[in-house]
């Protein structure tokens, strides 16, 4: 896939993208919150070689090859502005089929540019978002945290995103953490929300309940389906990537 950098609205943004399959969707991938392109690995290729379509990942601001954050102090509605940065990238890139694939950090962003922009996104496959925080996530955060003190883990995050760790470590820690965080809630977005959705969940994720997917499925206004996976934490499409794959593969075919 070509890599480069592109401006969207004065900033930054590494971008990989396939446009081979002519008249056919573009799927998005959303990293999650300590995510870049680089980490998912050979997964977009093959959900673009089983459904035949194009494809363009990206890292968000202060992540992987991006530009650094200006600041890791985060606004509690940071993850609806990101939809509106990806709006503006799709503008840019001439988008107006998407189909968003999100994990973490950004399933949430995929279900807000749907409810927000749904003229440009055809479907939504959301695995393990958030639409509000429950304790377990808190400890999910915690645990990360201490991990990040105790362990290798600043050094295995510098491989993908160089001097800018620190400042991203911080800036999704201490938002989550924040006393003014916890009232955080996109619920009121979802009936916004007619594309066909695909929620993907871990049964044992360590940052949400499956009351997050109850929760949207049943608030969306279009057709939604949830597809939980036993024994599986918060990264299905690394723990179980060939059920991930044929399961998002036969949603987009029904649904492209």
């Amino acid at each position: 896939m070509e890599g480069r950098i592109i401006d969207v609205k004065g900033k930054k943004l590494y971008i990989e993208h396939n446009s081979q399959f002519e008249d056919r969707p573009t799927i998005i991938f959303l990293h999650d919150s300590l995510g870049s392109v680089q980490l998912w690995r050979d997964f977009p290729a093959k959900l673009s070689e089983t459904t035949q379509c194009n494809i363009l990942a990206y890292d968000r601001l202060g992540y992987g090859k991006s530009d650094p954050m200006p600041t890791h102090e985060r606004p509690v509605n940071y993850m609806e502005l990101e939809a509106d940065i990806l709006n503006s990238l799709l503008t840019e890139m001439n988008i107006d089929n998407a189909i968003i694939f999100g994990h973490s950090d950004g399933g949430t962003i995929a279900l807000i540019t749907a409810a927000k922009y749904p003229e440009r996104v055809k479907a939504v496959i959301c695995e393990a978002g958030h639409i509000f925080v429950e304790e377990i996530t808190l400890k999910g955060v915690y645990d990360a945290w201490e991990a990040y003190k105790t362990t290798n883990l600043p050094e295995r995050l510098q491989k993908y995103h160089g001097d800018k760790v620190e400042m991203l470590f911080k800036a999704w820690t201490e938002t989550w953490t924040r006393d003014d965080y916890r009232t955080w809630n996109i619920g009121y977005l979802l009936k916004n929300i007619v594309a066909p959705l695909l929620f993907i969940q871990g049964e044992a994720d360590e940052y949400g309940t499956l009351d997050q997917v109850e929760k949207t499925v049943s608030q969306v206004s279009g057709y939604a389906e949830k597809y939980i996976i036993p024994n599986i934490g918060h990264t299905p499409h690394k723990e179980v990537p060939e059920l991930v794959l044929d399961k998002a593969t036969s949603f987009i075919r029904e649904n492209s």
